[in-house]
């Protein structure tokens, strides 16, 4: 491996000045027969069908997107408002109006796209810098903007590179060779040598406004999705400029040694521990790299994580409600499933059924890779019972009744600390009859100095506190980094009908209360619309009270909260879910709404809270129910050791008895 220093120096070295290198003894040159046999994405054969699918109904709306961009909003927008030290937005903003502009035209020939490519091109080649992090205060990192740059004006180069002058061709890749790939390279090495960086940090010629200590970054974002974007971004320049740059080999074996490193992080049953979200922007960009290089270079790591896992991993954190057909199970940061289009590459590569099924119904395609990945050929299946329900690699579990709208979703949070979490241990989101019953909340701030900070917490999630407190998180300072907030499933059975759980997050209140001794989270749902949620805490000293909090969707201004003695009501439009609260101490139950101020949102929640004591057993029993029916009136209580359950919702009998005896509470459903 060459040195750090003469990384650098060659770095700067104009890629234009440079004779054809010879790739003998290269791994890429040795791997097979595809090397430069393919354009990077795909080829002139591959547009008819492409063609196809940009008139399936599933596919049109995000063609349309293309085809019918504001071309001359686009044309204003590169030549009087784009400002050269603004990287978050508007380099952004023009990257995607590269990407837009120059896929369409290269599958449809409009000149009026090649015309405003070559205006976004010209813009973004006048950027001083690709991206705003910086090493040492001097040289850039490419943690996400240089990475997506070097994709996008890869790409561009290779689907205009016949309607472009050489000149502004040659300009694209000497650019991409030292503004773009060397940026990335030097993010990588960060992060395979923590020890050897030499400090990173904002630009202070950027105008971004954030600040955050990036001290540790080099360790923390190993793990996270900002390492799969530079690995795409070298990987992806190291493709396109081989043999015509003098490190492009040296960055290509850079990227697939930090993919190899990197494919862990994707549990192997496919699921990630960033979320749902997030996890279709890493497995896209992954996939990116992985594909170019196998149409470039023979070497075939398209298996490197559990694809067919990984799609239905998002097919089963859907929940699709009556305000957001996209709906997901939103623990962390994660909003909606986000892009599917890694589904269509994976239906299309494997033939595999279930992942065509995500690519025609699961949120929407809204990356053009989806167009290009799209086979029509392979027939979708829809999924049956056997994924009602699930235990992911990440600590979550998610059940449902079924896979429409109208089914119910209960999904509940253990496992261990990830990037872009909350302090939401022991959490449960729920949804049926097409509306968010229990919530997680949307758009917390990644920033802590920002009001919204106040929706990571676990006080702002339906989770325990305890006197008040949450469990450990940190104060941001870092960014949204994981914690050290661990929560381990003890029990999980799941049968027709039915799933019991259990779940441990005693450690995560442990560091912020040390007398706690036990904090345990149980769970019996009785699908489609009763469920029993039992919190045990006990204290090694002294006494505590503790709340139990849930929490109401209100974003669209229609969720309520109501409560009656015991009771709790929350009201969503046509649907309401009742909690009846049984406790080994008075309990009081309360309607309050967290600590901001109303134009940053109203968030009501349901209290109740379990008096000082030294122990703790609440049981909540939950029903859901559409329309105007009472809810069945369920009843508890406790003989010794056990819980009695009796009642009736909606025809269903309900006979349960919970034993909590042992270490962990024993369910029995008669």
């Amino acid at each position: 491996m060459i040195t750090r220093r003469k990384f650098l120096q060659a770095g700067a070295v104009s890629a234009l000045s440079l004779p054809l290198l010879s790739l003998i003894d290269s791994p890429a040159a040795a791997a097979g027969t595809h090397t430069g046999s393919h354009s990077l994405l795909f080829d002139a054969a591959d547009v008819p069908r492409i063609k196809r699918t940009l008139a399936h109904p599933r596919f049109s709306p995000l063609w349309k997107t293309f085809s019918e961009a504001d071309l001359q909003a686009d044309k204003k927008f590169l030549t009087e408002d784009l400002r050269l030290n603004n990287h978050v937005l508007h380099l952004n903003n023009a990257r995607m109006i590269l990407e837009r502009t120059s896929f369409a035209y290269a599958v449809a020939g409009d000149p009026l796209q090649l015309e405003v490519a070559k205006l976004a091109i010209t813009k973004l080649l006048e950027y001083k810098k690709w991206d705003y992090f910086q090493e040492g205060g001097k040289q850039t990192i490419g943690l996400q903007r240089a990475s997506e740059m070097s994709v996008a004006m890869s790409f561009a180069c290779d689907w205009l590179k016949d309607s472009i002058e050489p000149a502004m061709l040659a300009e694209i890749e000497r650019q991409i060779g030292e503004k773009g790939a060397p940026a990335c390279y030097l993010t990588l090495y960060g992060l395979k040598y923590p020890d050897r960086v030499r400090g990173w940090g904002i630009d202070p010629e950027s105008d971004y406004t954030f600040r955050f200590d990036l001290s540790r970054w080099p360790l923390i974002l190993n793990s996270t999705n900002l390492k799969v974007i530079p690995i795409a971004g070298l990987g992806i320049a190291a493709c396109h400029l081989r043999g015509r740059h003098p490190l492009a080999e040296q960055w290509l074996d850079m990227a697939l040694q930090s993919a190899k490193s990197f494919a862990p992080m994707f549990h192997t049953d496919g699921s990630y521990d960033e979320g749902v979200g997030y996890w279709g922007y890493t497995a896209l960009y992954l996939t990116l790299f992985l594909e170019v290089l196998y149409r470039k270079t023979g070497i075939d790591e398209r298996s490197l994580i559990n694809y067919p896992g990984g799609v239905r991993y998002a097919l089963q954190m859907t929940m699709p409600t009556d305000h957001e057909p996209a709906d997901a199970v939103n623990f962390s940061d994660a909003h909606g499933i986000g892009d599917i289009s890694v589904a269509a590459w994976a239906a299309k590569k494997l033939r595999d059924p279930i992942a065509q099924y995500v690519a025609l119904n699961v949120s929407e395609p809204k990356h053009y890779s989806g167009l290009v990945w799209f086979d029509a050929a392979v027939k979708p299946k829809q999924p049956g019972n056997d994924l009602l329900d699930v235990r992911f690699g990440t600590g979550i579990i998610v059940s449902r009744s079924g896979w429409d709208k109208d089914s119910s979703v209960l999904a509940f949070r253990s496992g261990p600390p990830a990037n872009h979490e909350h302090a939401d241990r022991n959490s449960i989101i729920f949804a049926a009859h097409g509306q968010r019953l229990l919530h997680d909340p949307f758009n917390a701030a990644y920033s802590h100095t920002q009001p919204r900070w106040l929706l990571r917490t676990t006080e702002a999630h339906t989770a325990l506190l305890i006197d008040g407190k949450g469990h450990q998180y940190h104060d941001g300072k870092e960014g949204t980094n994981a914690s050290w907030a661990f929560a381990r499933i003890l029990a999980y059975n799941a049968s027709p009908g039915r799933v019991t759980l259990s779940s441990d997050a005693t450690d995560a209140y442990q560091l912020v209360i040390p007398d706690v001794k036990k904090v345990f989270r149980s769970v019996l749902f009785l699908k489609p619309d009763v469920f029993l949620v039992l919190d045990t805490v006990e204290m090694s000293a002294g006494k505590a009270a503790v709340q139990a909090r849930f929490q109401v969707f209100n974003d669209d201004k229609n969720g309520k909260v109501r409560t009656e003695g015991n009771e709790f009501y929350i009201d969503r439009p046509g649907v309401s879910l009742n909690g009846r609260v049984f406790s080994s101490h008075d309990c009081v139950v309360r309607a309050g709404t967290l600590a901001l101020a109303e134009d940053l949102g109203i968030y009501p929640y349901a209290e109740l809270e379990s008096s000082s004591a030294t122990a703790h057993d609440i049981l909540t029993v939950c029903t859901a129910q559409k329309g105007e029916p009472l809810h069945g009136r369920i009843s508890a209580r406790r003989e010794g050791t056990v819980w009695r359950v009796e009642g009736k919702h909606n025809a269903k009998e309900i006979n349960v008895s919970i034993e909590t005896a042992g270490d962990i509470p024993i369910f029995t459903v008669a």
